[in-house]
């Protein structure tokens, strides 16, 4: 099937896409030296990546036609580069509203800090990644993955739920959210003002769950995710002390049963 993106092609300055490509991030990691040709919000879009990563360095592949492959160029980033650790969020953020605008009778939220989830599991991955100047944001959603094919038991797809995905709405919603967010994040300085602070904060399925958290150097951590901290960050009740965690790889603990 092909799609013309017909939506999606006006919200962005330049809007590529490509039949097959091994990662649409390397590809506009590429091009980010060129600013007159890749401008801010240039995005590159393919039904058929044959060699993405996700977070932790993980690979990430679908069979051809079953997942889209979406990264965008971000030029225009806040000045205090710890504000810019809210941009991975802002994107999973964007990307739920998305989703969710297409599957409104299921539940769609953020597990810290970018995963998209419907009902619990994993409809898209997210990877933010900085080049010089700029930052490139990746993101991979499973549309038309059949339960069989689906990699794990904890994700999932637009197909799986019985529901045939508009490729191209997904994309302009997508877009057009990103945009703003990352505009007003801009344009504010401070994710409280912006908004995003609070729109990230209600799309977090992580907050309230029991997490076992994976910290660098080996180390495991296990409590309860109670907020978002100013930065970002993730709030952890350990023993009655809050830890902010800024990197790792987060599960939520199901009970027995679950």
């Amino acid at each position: 099937m092909s799609v013309d993106f017909s939506l999606a092609h006006p919200i962005v300055p330049r809007l590529e896409v490509r039949e097959r490509t091994g990662s649409t991030n390397a590809d506009l990691r590429a091009h980010a030296g060129d600013v007159v040709g890749w401008p801010h919000l240039s995005t590159i879009v393919t039904r058929d990546q044959t060699a993405g990563r996700g977070r932790l360095d993980r690979s990430w592949v679908a069979p051809a036609g079953t997942a889209l492959a979406v990264s965008v160029l971000l030029r225009a980033l806040p000045l205090d580069p710890a504000t810019r650790g809210w941009i991975p969020l802002a994107a999973g953020v964007a990307m739920s509203d998305a989703v969710a605008a297409q599957l409104p009778e299921h539940d769609v939220g953020v597990k810290w800090p970018n995963d998209v989830l419907v009902d619990g599991r994993k409809i898209c991955g997210i990877l933010a990644e900085a080049t010089g100047d700029a930052v490139v944001v990746g993101a991979g959603v499973n549309t038309a993955m059949t339960v069989e094919q689906l990699p794990v038991p904890t994700a999932t797809s637009f197909a799986a739920l019985d529901v045939e995905v508009d490729e191209d709405r997904l994309l302009a919603a997508y877009l057009t959210a990103l945009d703003d967010l990352l505009s007003a994040l801009v344009s504010t300085g401070d994710a409280g003002r912006s908004g995003l602070h609070a729109a990230a904060t209600a799309r977090c399925a992580t907050i309230g769950q029991a997490v076992r958290v994976s910290l660098p150097a080996g180390r495991i951590l296990e409590g309860v995710a109670t907020a978002l901290d100013p930065e970002g960050r993730l709030v952890v009740s350990v023993d009655g002390e809050q830890q902010a965690i800024s990197a790792g790889d987060v599960v939520h603990v199901r009970p027995a049963g679950n």
